[in-house]
């Protein structure tokens, strides 16, 4: 590792090959990746030989960080024993599985459909709640996204859904506040608002029968790391309830201790009628989506068509890498180390909110935390904006996250905020590292990023 994390290094060598093929949510002229050649518990390495600390287990989803052997054994494994076998088979891996998620999953959530990513979790989630209820329209979140195809993205809040809306977009998302405090959509301060942004919601219910379910991130994700207030959750809960809706909890990211619980609805409140999750449940290792329900819901179909599945639903491979991951986490006991050492990480940014007139909030819950950079404290203006974003613009955030992986820590950012969110194994010698880097990276950069243009030049 870098010994000065106060020191950028030289460049790494980009992979020219890799250039050829497409990339997700940027331009992708200039597009010159690094390629990574080694990894090992939270560190990777580059063809350069350069070596990053992964403050971000990568999209937050390698949760186990790299080599753990208890999952790539039970991977090789059922590839040598039964590799694939069509989804209406079923395996001892699939029952493993089965037996693993009823152990953490809330306990009202009793049925799982299989799929391989969060986009499919969620697209399975809108179609179950539209044909449960008979009804069309989905309520979701401005600052949210739930994932890329065509329903997931039309209930995403945030600008990638704008450059596709009317193109590849379902009809029938109606969209309300988030709860954010620290920019309240509603311009009210909690807690006088008697969080008003939850009766935003039910006015919606209240005046249109068609709504099917609602659709929220219990911890808003890539949009900042959006905590609720404690009452929030309960109340969307019991608004769901009383129209006759159903309510969706996408824990992709937020699920497998990521936040300090098995899933952030163990703390947060609001019991789901169907959760969604992906990314840690098997630390990424192979791709793997879920979709639990309750009782309830799965009876709509015991005597009817279920009208969803996919070629690789329930993948043998990817089942085995489910159960070794929960055994993983249970043996190490992560998710209260994730609490813990969350806490710690919170502690060791306070000083940074203090020194750096940049940072205008620092939130979190566990290893999920967002440094939220601002133009000016007072007013709260974000450092960025998604105009900007959709333009190609290099926005003030990705010049911090440039600076953090010259000093050798591999973190992203989105728009404003930096998201810090390490493998749950980290070591807090490491989250000591990563903090002096990002302070590090401010002390040379905060000054430039205040004074620059407030719209980038198209």
């Amino acid at each position: 590792m870098p010994s000065d994390p106060s020191t950028p290094r030289p460049a790494s060598t980009p992979s020219v090959v890799a250039g050829a093929n497409y990339v997700g949510w940027r331009v992708q002229a200039g597009w010159a990746p690094v390629e990574v050649v080694r990894a090992e518990g939270c560190r990777f390495w580059d063809a350069a030989g350069h070596e990053y600390l992964d403050f971000a287990s990568q999209l937050v989803a390698m949760n186990l960080g790299f080599g753990n052997r208890a999952v790539a054994e039970a991977i090789a494994e059922q590839a040598r024993t039964v590799a694939y076998v069509q989804p209406g088979f079923t395996t001892a891996a699939r029952t493993r599985a089965t037996e693993a998620l009823r152990a953490v999953v809330p306990a009202h959530l009793t049925r799982f459909f299989f799929s391989t990513s969060g986009t499919e979790a969620n697209e399975a989630a809108l179609k179950i709640a539209r044909l449960v209820t008979g009804r069309r329209k989905i309520i979701a979140r401005h600052r949210s996204y739930h994932g890329s195809t065509a329903g997931s993205i039309s209930v995403s809040g945030d600008l990638r859904r704008e450059s596709v809306e009317g193109i590849h977009t379902v009809p029938g998302t109606v969209f309300g506040p988030e709860c954010y405090c620290y920019r309240c959509p509603l311009g009210l301060t909690y807690p006088s608002c008697d969080v008003a942004c939850v009766e935003e919601i039910e006015n919606v219910l209240a005046c249109d029968p068609d709504i099917a379910a609602v659709i929220v991130e219990p911890v808003v994700g890539t949009n900042g790391v959006i905590l609720p207030v404690r009452e929030y959750l309960p109340r969307l809960r019991a608004a769901t309830r009383r129209h006759g809706a159903l309510l969706i909890a996408d824990e992709v990211m937020t699920g497998w201790g990521r936040t300090g619980s098995w899933f952030a609805v163990d703390q947060f409140g609001g019991e789901p009628d169907i959760l969604t999750s992906a990314k840690g449940i098997t630390s990424a290792y192979v791709p793997l989506g879920l979709t639990a329900t309750t009782e309830a819901v799965y009876s709509a179909f015991r005597d009817k068509f279920f009208p969803h599945g996919h070629t690789y639903e329930a993948h043998p491979v990817a089942m085995a890498a489910a159960a070794a991951a929960i055994g993983e986490y249970q043996r190490l006991d992560l998710v209260a180390k994730s609490r813990r050492d969350g806490e710690y990480l919170l502690q060791k940014l306070e000083p940074l909110r203090t020194s750096h007139p940049i940072i205008g909030d620092v939130r979190g819950r566990g290893l999920f935390v967002a440094v939220e950079l601002v133009r000016d404290r007072r007013t709260r203006e974000p450092l960025g904006s998604p105009a900007d974003k959709l333009g190609g613009a290099l926005l003030p955030v990705d010049r911090v996250v440039a600076g953090l992986a010259g000093r050798g820590v591999y973190t992203f950012g989105w728009l404003n905020c930096v998201l810090l969110a390490p493998p749950l194994i980290i070591e807090r010698s490491e989250i000591d590292q990563a903090v002096a880097a990002l302070d590090a990276t401010l002390r040379e950069l905060g000054p430039s990023l205040l004074s620059a243009p407030r719209t980038a030049p198209t």
